[in-house]
């Protein structure tokens, strides 16, 4: 049975509407969702990297995931949107709070950047207006061999119509340009009307290109992929985490091994 995953739904400051939000995801079926946490420096004033709120703070018991019988997991993650290269700082301690690491570039020389050199998780692909660039196969392929996917957000097509058409013109676009694969389809959702399941997802992706089987893969096995990414990630920065959070007890890595399991294994 396949784990579907919604790894980009926006944070919301309202405590009430973002548990409406994680219980919606629950019961549609969703087993893991990241709450997204966007942030768009500029050039007049200095701005401070957000800070993620322990999930324990936001919600007092997390909604069981419909027909599983566990709770849904939240992660938590950083959107950072550039529109000038120094916009990402790859050493930056403030990124190693979240779980993921996505950017949203707004040029055709900052997605080449993106691609080829930064150490992300996930490349957003602007959906509400029409791209500044043109897609093309060197950089799609170099972040498809270094485990990088590319991110497709639906929420502005439910919105309005003209996001509509914009939305389905990139995500086509990137689709024949990466042959539909490193691919995930996520909602963006602020509100908990926005969430679609994961099955409807799937029939959204045929319209942007994508086959039955990479549609169904784009929430759930693509998904997955990004997570152990950004495990492999963070371990290789040196990061150690002591302590974990409720939910993630039990499912301390992506495919519900413990690391001391996966070491015990013969090689």
């Amino acid at each position: 049975m396949a784990v579907f995953m919604d790894l980009n739904v926006s944070f919301l400051p309202d405590r009430s509407d973002l548990r409406s939000v994680v219980e919606t995801a629950a019961h549609l079926g969703f087993s893991t969702i990241a709450l997204n946490y966007v942030f768009e420096p500029t050039a007049k004033k200095k701005q401070e990297i957000p800070t993620p709120t322990p999930i324990n703070e936001l919600i007092d018991q997390l909604p069981v995931v419909q027909g599983r019988s566990r709770p849904i997991r939240v992660l938590n993650r950083l959107t950072v949107v550039m529109s000038d290269a120094s916009h990402f700082r790859p050493n930056a301690p403030e990124y190693r709070r979240f779980d993921l690491l996505a950017v949203q570039p707004t040029s055709e020389k900052l997605f080449h950047a993106a691609c080829m050199v930064y150490d992300i998780d996930i490349i957003c692909v602007p959906m509400t207006e029409k791209l500044p660039f043109f897609f093309k196969r060197a950089p799609i392929n170099g972040a498809i061999d270094r485990g990088v996917v590319f991110e497709v957000s639906y929420s502005a097509a439910i919105r309005d119509s003209t996001m509509r058409r914009y939305t389905i013109a990139n995500a086509v676009s990137l689709m024949e340009s990466c042959k539909g694969k490193s691919v995930i389809l996520s909602s963006a959702a602020q509100k908990a009307l926005e969430l679609r399941g994961p099955y409807d997802v799937t029939n959204l992706a045929l319209l942007f290109g994508l086959s039955d089987g990479d549609a169904k893969e784009a929430v759930s096995s693509t998904c997955r992929a990004a997570l152990l990414h950004a495990e492999t990630r963070r371990t290789a920065s040196g990061i150690i985490y002591t302590t974990r959070s409720q939910q993630e007890a039990p499912q301390s890595s992506v495919d519900g091994e413990t690391p001391a399991a996966k070491r015990a294994k013969p090689t």
